[in-house]
């Protein structure tokens, strides 16, 4: 691989000249985002949205005159995105930065999921989110800008929102972890080459109109000790911090990279016994062995290193840091089948 030209480094965080485009931000986590762009100097945000503005919306276009734009299209169509994106740069003149934000979920066990509302999970938040980061990554290349896309995932791939086994976001949790699994499959190995970078930000519990119900249950304050971390849900703009970082020129050497803003969730396991973590670590150990033969057989370049990763993890960094590594393992694996 040749060598690239170090470009111009910035150590000021700013989206100083920057287009950014942001799915699902009407409202909610999107719209503390496009924000917080604005606060730190994006030249123009513009939200693609298949729903219409509210009032949230018109006070932070009131705060930015001319620098707030609202584009109608279906994120799981890729056309419409497509038009949408050309519509930008004809617009504005070009596009900088793509945040995928748009998602949904159901508030009702996986188990008893249709087959309809499956479908409709899956458009949005897989193949939705896919379709809007390779339509941004064109851009990026047709224009030549060094461009950035930053998914939305949350929390809830690192550990579980409640502590109720029942707890209707177990579907969400999944489709978090295809998410992130979109990441690697954006190849930002293969993405670089073109300047550009592909990285997500977890949220935690944050107050939007879709969370207001959140600290009303009976047993909120029972699961803000099994959370631990702080107490309170994160306010919007809170979470928009990592994102201009992502997004802006400071983090030109930032790729393949998750940001977690917990706050509340991950900061506390629910087991943190020596003998749970060995307990899990062998499961984990069993599928692996289980699953390295076969996969090995087309993809052996991914395991060969392994080995001696996994040896000096266990030494050096202990049980949980091997977890999550191999947990990392087979996401990477399963991106590329």
């Amino acid at each position: 691989m040749a060598t690239t030209a170090t470009p111009q480094t910035q150590s000021k965080i700013s989206l100083a000249g920057k287009v950014i485009a942001i799915t699902g931000a009407n409202r909610g986590i999107g719209l503390g985002i496009a924000d917080c762009c604005l606060s730190n100097d994006a030249q123009a945000v513009y939200s693609i949205d298949v729903g219409d503005t509210g009032e949230e919306w018109e006070a932070v276009s009131k705060r930015y005159p001319g620098k707030l734009h609202a584009l109608k299209a279906d994120v799981t169509r890729e056309e419409t995105v497509t038009q949408a994106v050309e519509s930008i740069i004809k617009d504005a003149g070009g596009l900088h930065g793509m945040v995928v934000n748009a998602g949904r979920t159901k508030h009702k066990p996986a188990l008893d999921f249709t087959t309809e509302e499956i479908e409709q999970l899956w458009n949005i938040n897989l193949y939705g989110s896919f379709y809007c980061a390779r339509v941004a990554a064109r851009a990026f290349i047709k224009q030549n800008v060094k461009g950035s896309v930053v998914f939305t995932a949350s929390m809830a791939s690192y550990r579980p929102n409640k502590v109720r086994a029942v707890f209707h976001f177990r579907s969400f949790q999944l489709l978090t972890v295809f998410r992130e699994s979109l990441q690697h499959l954006m190849e930002p190995a293969k993405w670089a080459q073109y300047g550009i970078r592909v990285n997500s930000v977890s949220p935690g519990l944050v107050k939007t109109a879709m969370t207001y119900w959140v600290p009303q249950q009976p047993d909120w304050e029972q699961q803000l000790k099994y959370y631990g971390g702080i107490p309170r849900l994160a306010e919007v703009e809170e979470l928009g911090g990592a994102y201009v970082y992502l997004l802006s020129d400071a983090a030109s050497y930032t790729t393949s990279i998750d940001i977690p803003v917990n706050g509340v969730i991950g900061s506390k396991f629910p087991s943190t016994s020596p003998s749970a973590a060995v307990l899990t670590l062998h499961s984990l150990l069993a599928i692996w062995r289980r699953a390295r033969s076969w996969l090995e057989t087309s993809y052996g370049f991914l395991f060969r290193p392994f080995h001696l990763e996994f040896l000096c993890q266990v030494h050096v960094r202990g049980p949980s840091s091997v977890k999550r590594m191999v947990g990392n393992k087979f996401r990477d694996a399963l991106s590329l089948l």
